[in-house]
């Protein structure tokens, strides 16, 4: 005997629950992914103390790092007023006060409750480490005072030291290839990557009194001391590092002029690196102050020296060679100058600081080859200073060292690091890569984020909004029909 009409009715719906309900359980087991709800945002500061000029940089980082180095970016630069920390000798304390206005734009940006988890940092370096050299007592009060301001932020101050050179052409290595993408980069699929290592590029700084060079090259590091390591984003560097200390843009300028008054001295020096025109009197004693020069004035000349610039960028040029040692290197491939071990040159290269500051002005940042590029500093070094100083007005306290700055710069490039008219198109020059600063600050905020641990994230279960809707669709239809058979088997069937 077959089934009633209504029996068939009340099977119906029964049995389009019971599809509905499973279909709802499949999209809530099957469909579901896993998500990291938002983590908090923790800050580090940085301070640079430079040998002109001291800046702070504010870094931020979600607390979920990646691969154990949490993705830093810049929330804030800010330039300390006045000069480097280690022109404060006469005046110690007032190192430390000159930094409390940055601290405080910096403050301002970090939620309050925020403060006490924030690492704080003062890195100084070449300017702090010649004064050391010179007179270590001075150098001690300095970092007392800055300590002393530094120490009672509402921040975690972790110390202000002496930064190493090799650190600092590490750190400006891992600060260019961060921002550049090449150590880790987010793909379009939604996962972190790291690009190859073919993509890494060298970086080349320029402070006031050292220069750094640092790539990776293409064979095994010969001189172990040269060799810097570190591990970021689960891998593992070797990079070619040096640091040339007196080598930098302002102690470069002080031993040429020493040079040039040692080799020809008399009451008015022709400088031939100054623009024709331009006349000038300095203090000798000044001169030689500095632990870059290793001789003493002549005892015939007067206190204050009259400088008449000559515009002669070939005499230049002559001038400038001897302040490198290049016979110590010849003959040898493996050698920059002075004798220094250096790998041959490897991929692309990031100039920036002194780098990028003179050849901007000068125009030559756009990828102009070799012999472009010597051509145009030598034309702006023939010009007349009235000409000059009538085309740039406002820049008096560089403008007269342009000549010469170009000129070292090509010098030491080309002649010293080797970059050939073949591999100087692998130079850029370049104030910031992917939107960041370039110096060795970022570079250290990225090591050391390795050491602070990373909060655990919270994790919950999610789905899309539209597995979400059609979930919610079936459970409806599914409680209906379950209601509907109900309803049919109490009254219905009953009649």
């Amino acid at each position: 005997m077959g089934l009633s009409r209504k029996e068939q009715v009340f099977l119906a719906i029964l049995g389009a629950s019971g599809v509905s309900g499973l279909t709802a359980l499949i999209l809530l087991l099957v469909e579901a992914t896993s998500v990291l709800l938002p983590t908090d945002i923790k800050f580090g500061i940085v301070f640079d103390a430079g040998s002109s000029h001291t800046s702070l940089f504010l870094y931020q980082w979600p607390a979920d790092k990646e691969n154990g180095t949490g993705v830093v970016s810049q929330a804030l630069a800010c330039q300390v007023e006045g000069p480097g920390i280690s022109s404060y000798t006469s005046d110690p304390a007032q190192a430390g006060e000159s930094l409390r206005g940055c601290l405080e734009e910096a403050l301002v940006l970090i939620p309050e409750a925020q403060h006490r988890k924030t690492p704080m940092f003062l890195g100084a370096t070449a300017g702090m480490r010649l004064l050391r050299q010179k007179n270590s007592s001075q150098a001690r009060d300095i970092f007392a005072a800055v300590t002393q301001v530094l120490g009672r932020s509402p921040v975690d101050f972790w110390g202000a030291e002496l930064l190493a050179g090799q650190d600092e052409g590490a750190f400006g290595w891992i600060t260019v290839n961060y921002g550049l993408g090449t150590l880790v980069k987010y793909s379009f699929t939604g996962e972190w990557i790291q690009p190859p290592e073919e993509m890494l590029v060298g970086a080349l700084d320029m402070g006031g009194a050292s220069t750094q060079i640092t790539f990776v090259p293409g064979g095994p590091i010969l001189d172990k001391s040269t060799q810097a390591d570190f591990r970021l984003y689960g891998s593992n560097y070797s990079v070619y590092t040096h640091s040339y200390l007196c080598f930098g843009r302002d102690q470069m300028l002080s031993r040429l002029l020493v040079g040039l008054v040692q080799s020809r001295p008399a009451a008015l020096l022709r400088h031939p690196c100054y623009l024709s025109g331009y006349q000038t009197t300095l203090a000798l004693a000044p001169l030689y102050e500095s632990p870059c020069v290793h001789t003493t004035p002549p005892p015939s000349l007067p206190q204050n020296l009259t400088v008449e610039g000559t515009g002669n960028p070939g005499a230049c040029v002559s001038a400038i060679r001897e302040l490198f040692n290049f016979s110590s290197c010849q003959g040898r491939e493996d050698c920059a100058f002075d004798g220094i071990y250096q790998p041959p040159l490897q991929g692309k290269f990031y100039a920036f600081s002194n780098f990028y500051y003179t050849f901007h002005f000068l125009n030559l940042t756009s990828g102009q080859p070799l012999s472009t590029v010597n051509a145009t500093i030598w034309e702006f070094c023939q010009r007349p200073w009235k000409l000059v100083e009538a085309s740039y007005p406002g820049q008096d306290r560089w403008l007269r060292d342009y000549c010469a700055s170009g000129l070292y710069i090509l010098t030491l490039l080309h002649e010293g690091y080797r970059f050939s008219e073949e591999t100087w198109p692998s130079l850029e020059f370049r104030k910031q890569a992917g939107g960041v600063d370039i110096g060795w600050t970022l570079g250290y905020m990225l090591n050391l984020t390795g050491m602070i641990p990373a909060d655990t994230p919270a994790q919950l279960r999610a789905v899309s909004y539209g597995v979400w809707v059609a979930k919610v669709v079936f459970m409806v239809l599914t409680l209906v029909a379950v209601v509907g058979a109900a309803l049919v088997q109490l009254f219905w069937l009953q009649d």
